[in-house]
């Protein structure tokens, strides 16, 4: 198990030169796929961490603890995210054209 928490990227850092919108758009969708991805997997390994301490194969209850708490940090962060993006979606269909 890695012990590194993994960092995740929402926004892109490095925005060189001005590309076109459906790349950004094309992107933005991208890295959001990777970053729900990236939480599905450390409840994956949270679930198995805490199945490997019920069932007493070797796994101590600090590491089950730290892959819990993990999935549960990247988990809120993911929620949190998601409400910055329907709030936005929210305020663009409430703007008058």
């Amino acid at each position: 198990m890695n012990n590194s928490i993994p960092s995740l990227r929402i926004l892109p850092a490095d925005m060189g030169t001005a590309p076109s919108s459906a790349t950004e758009g094309g992107k933005f969708m991208e890295t959001l796929e990777q970053s729900m991805d990236q939480v599905e997997s450390a409840q994956g390994d949270a679930s198995t961490e805490v199945a490997r301490l019920l069932n007493g194969k070797g796994a101590d209850l600090h590491s089950a603890m730290i892959a819990v708490e993990k999935a549960d940090l990247s988990f809120q962060l993911m929620m949190q995210v998601r409400n910055k993006i329907v709030q936005a979606y929210q305020q663009i269909s409430n703007m008058q054209f």
